[in-house]
């Protein structure tokens, strides 16, 4: 049987909250609902590469996406595999190297606070950096700060 198009799509990871990651795609174009899809992953060439132990499934059952926790980034790309099979037989296969450190949503800073004084319509805001996966400077960090009146 012809197995173009089985292979998936749209593969997408997010590091979030310093070390967890969602890892999410779309099944392949021609992939029917008994077409099974395994993600395997390695942080770094010297770890061992591991199965997703917590996947994300669809209305078929089929794997769409895993829930990855204690997830530490390094200065190294980790390498992602994503196999699987349909009526027995193996799919097309789909590989993808992604520095983990340029998927990291950041969380939003901590600890703000905001003292105003009326006397000289003057507010100062102060806040800490967020925690984050790696050590970043201050200087790595840029705020916005919007104002809304009431």
């Amino acid at each position: 049987a012809d197995m173009n198009g089985t292979a998936i799509e749209n593969f997408v990871c997010v590091v979030f909250n310093v070390s967890f990651m969602n890892c999410t795609w779309h099944v392949g174009r021609t992939a029917t609902e008994d077409t099974q899809y395994f993600l395997y992953w390695r942080p770094s060439k010297k770890e061992n590469i591991t199965e997703c132990q917590n996947y994300i499934k669809d209305d078929y059952g089929r794997h769409t996406g895993c829930r990855f926790q204690n997830v530490t980034i390094e200065n190294k790309p980790a390498s992602f595999l994503v196999n699987g099979s349909r009526s027995g037989q193996n799919i097309q296969s789909y590989k993808k190297e992604i520095m983990l450190y340029e998927i990291e949503k950041l969380a939003p800073p901590l600890n703000v606070s905001v003292n105003c004084t009326e006397a000289s319509h003057r507010c100062s805001i102060w806040w800490q950096q967020p925690r984050t996966s790696t050590e970043k400077k201050n200087s790595c960090f840029k705020y916005e700060i919007v104002i809304e009146s009431q």
